[in-house]
């Protein structure tokens, strides 16, 4: 039915952009033994949640440090980015944007799914909530 498919796709876009942001964080943060991979998002520049969110508390000189080093394949400024990142505590805000995530989609879960089971989307959730790979 159109109700129930219109409420299992906010809950499941919401579940996605939880999920690319935990992608963002772990390609940063994640160990490689267990993601599988080495982190590339700094060298190649990407537009991820932790580039976002630092562009958005930095101070000019912070900018400007940004500027010159993201994008750069150079283990030094790579360095650099990830601790500005920590200078801006970016890891404490992830885990507080995990943990709010959470609990709303466990809201929207249990403010109804219609006909469909909730069981099968708190399924999902658990499934990629801490996830570290």
């Amino acid at each position: 039915d159109e109700p129930s498919h219109e409420t299992a796709k906010n809950i499941l876009l919401e579940m996605g952009e939880f999920y690319q942001v935990q992608d963002d964080f772990l390609d940063c943060y994640g160990d490689p033994a267990a993601t599988g991979k080495e982190g590339t998002d700094i060298e190649e520049c990407k537009c991820t949640w932790l580039a976002v969110q630092a562009l958005s508390r930095v101070t000019p000189e912070q900018r400007e440090i940004l500027k010159v080093n993201y994008g750069s394949h150079d283990p030094a400024c790579v360095q650099r980015v990830k601790d500005l990142y920590g200078e801006l505590n970016l890891e404490k805000l992830f885990r507080d944007y995990e943990d709010n995530s959470y609990q709303r989609l466990v809201g929207m879960i249990n403010t109804g799914t219609g006909s469909l089971p909730k069981s099968v989307f708190l399924e999902f959730l658990n499934k990629i909530f801490k996830r570290m790979k």
